[in-house]
């Protein structure tokens, strides 16, 4: 059996998206349909993170469709899209980006049918969600890395950067509190306000002057990282423990 799809259309032309709204509400396979006009409005609605299917027109006043699915890209687990446009200029840029599929208006009812199917499809055939893959987004197409090939991750306002060992790093939306919670049972450690650490990678622990701090690896170099004094007493204990 298909899984119904939580959907979102975004469109600031208002004919448009009370019809597409409409039509997707007659689809056994969506499970709900909300409305944005503008990109804001939508981003809004998204940060809730239980939408799984968005209809983005290309063309808007502010944030363009394609705007927004560059920003979603960077959600830990991006919604599908569907681009909605009344021209075909954008397709491959669509498609670049991982788009299920691209409709032209005015939207004919069987053609949005295959739109729902082909997103279904994709939800139905893609790898079961691990603890271990983590989506990014890489110049448009999201691809995944493994958790444990990051060395240290670093805050960035409503998000955190993932350095890795090869020395690349990768922007996710997630804030720090909540990846230090999630990932603490694979080996990361919270060592700052800003900085959580794997373990796995750990070279060094330097105290001096009664500060700590330690070396991790990026590319071709280590980097150091001042450990909070908050931080320091359950790091020592981690690192311990790891040893016996």
């Amino acid at each position: 059996m298909t899984t119904a799809l939580r959907a979102l259309v975004v469109d600031d032309e208002q004919p448009v998206l009370d019809e597409l709204v409409w039509l997707l509400g007659r689809d056994d396979r969506i499970a709900s349909v909300r409305a944005a006009r503008s990109g804001a409005e939508a981003l809004r609605v998204l940060d809730e993170g239980d939408i799984e299917l968005v209809f983005l027109d290309v063309a808007m006043p502010g944030l363009s469709g394609l705007e927004i699915a560059r920003l979603l890209g960077r959600f830990r687990t991006p919604p599908r899209i569907v681009f909605v446009t009344a021209h075909d200029a954008h397709a491959v840029e669509a498609f670049e980006m991982n788009a299920v599929d691209y409709l032209l208006k005015p939207i004919r009812e069987e053609r949005l049918s295959e739109s729902v199917r082909r997103a279904c499809a994709d939800a139905e055939s893609a790898p079961p969600a691990s603890d271990d893959r983590i989506a990014v987004e890489l110049g448009g197409v999201t691809r995944f890395v493994s958790r444990a090939s990051v060395s240290y991750v670093e805050a960035q306002g409503d998000y955190v950067r993932l350095h890795v060992v090869d020395g690349g790093s990768h922007l996710i939306r997630m804030p720090l509190t909540t990846l230090a919670d999630e990932w603490e049972e694979a080996g990361f450690a919270r060592v700052h306000r800003s900085h959580v650490v794997n373990l796995a990678h750990l070279r060094e622990l330097r105290v001096q002057a009664g500060r700590s701090s330690v070396l991790v690896p990026a590319g071709d170099e280590l980097v150091e990282i001042q450990v909070a004094r908050r931080h320091a007493r359950a790091l020592r204990e981690l690192i311990h423990e790891r040893a016996l």
